[in-house]
């Protein structure tokens, strides 16, 4: 039976391996690479569109749903989905980031053709730059990791942990570069503690002002 400090070391090895990769970032993604996403998110007009499989598609939703959060309008597209009709709703003036670790994931990478008819720029999120994915992309963001959190280094958990951790960077940055304020954030996020926190900050400005 497993003791209870193995189980801690384990923890201890999935943290310490998921921050030791995010460190690595710094020496090998490029800045330049970085400042061409915000800027194509930033400078998009219609809505962005994210798609993969698997871990890949849980990471696609999050970003998805940051982007919302600072008025950047995203939505998840589930890749099954897309190719029986769904990719009706990606329009031009769109950019679609797709996530596929190999970069030639077969559900992905189906989504091209229609994409590059509809004009859609893509951001591809993969290790692979001269996968299909990569080739056919606007812009590469190559995350790579040398090492997942489990002992067969097959299980997505650092290189999703890194995605993630990318495009909140990405998101960060898109607050910058738009002028992003607390009270926009207010208006889309009245509920949960956060809600209540921009409600309680809100009250306290307006008493405030009342006393000057």
């Amino acid at each position: 039976m497993t003791t209870e400090k193995e189980v801690w070391d384990i923890a201890m090895h999935v943290w310490t391996t998921g921050a030791g990769e995010l460190e690595r970032m710094c020496d090998y993604l490029e800045s330049h690479t970085f400042t061409r996403c915000v800027a194509m998110l930033a400078e998009c007009r219609g809505r962005v569109v994210t798609s993969g499989c698997g871990t890949s598609g849980i990471a696609a939703r999050k970003i998805a749903h940051s982007l919302s959060c600072i008025e950047r309008p995203s939505f998840f597209l589930t890749p099954s989905d897309a190719v029986h009709g769904a990719l009706g709703s990606v329009q031009r003036g769109d950019v679609a980031v797709l996530i596929s670790k190999g970069g030639n994931t077969r559900e992905v990478t189906a989504l091209l053709p229609a994409l590059e008819t509809k004009e859609i720029r893509v951001i591809a999120v993969t290790e692979n730059m001269h996968s299909t994915l990569g080739l056919a992309a606007n812009l590469v963001i190559p995350v790579q990791i040398r090492r997942e959190a489990d002992e067969f280094n097959m299980l997505a958990t650092t290189s999703t942990l890194a995605v993630v951790a990318y495009f909140d960077a990405v998101c960060i940055a898109l607050m910058h570069e738009t002028g992003y304020t607390k009270d926009q954030f207010a208006v889309i996020h009245p509920g949960g503690a956060v809600g209540a926190r921009l409600a309680r900050h809100s009250d306290s400005a307006a008493a405030t002002g009342e006393e000057q």
